[in-house]
């Protein structure tokens, strides 16, 4: 299986909620130089986050892959979600995309990695990583690549 984990763009600083910030236009531009590498890629599902700016980074993803199915929204894919909960609901062999933020991203990369909590990826807006492994559990996946937008 091939796990794709993908940070939201650059959000506006404020709104009235976390959950409510939108992408800036060079957020637009990161996730887009980022939907390019994931082009060709064997791609069964894309979750994301429900927060705005994840939710816009993921329709970006789509659009510029001519991906058909429906985005999927997890709520355990927000910026404080507990990554070992995250982990319990990648039960399938499938190749996901995942959209989500920082802190979860890093948290569960770094888990997938290294087995633990204790080695976060440091993830900056719209960085794309890619995993592989047979079954997405601790320790068991390695990370074939980091891209920056």
């Amino acid at each position: 299986m091939k796990l794709w984990v993908l940070r939201h763009g650059e959000a506006e600083p404020h709104a009235r909620s976390d959950a409510e910030r939108n992408l800036t236009d060079h957020g637009r531009k990161e996730v887009l130089s980022s939907a390019a590498q994931l082009i060709g890629q064997p791609i069964d599902a894309i979750l994301a986050s429900p927060y705005v700016r994840a939710q816009q980074t993921a329709e970006l993803v789509r659009e510029a892959l001519g991906f058909e199915a429906p985005i999927r929204t997890v709520p355990w894919l927000t910026p404080d979600s507990n990554p070992l909960t995250a982990l319990e609901r990648l039960d399938s062999a499938d190749n996901l995309l995942l959209v989500s933020h920082q802190p979860l991203v890093g948290n569960l990369i770094g888990l997938l990695q290294h087995g633990h909590l204790r080695s976060p990826q440091a993830m900056g807006t719209a960085f794309l990583a890619e995993l592989e492994g047979d079954w997405p559990l601790a320790g068991l996946m390695a990370l074939n690549s980091l891209r920056q937008p």
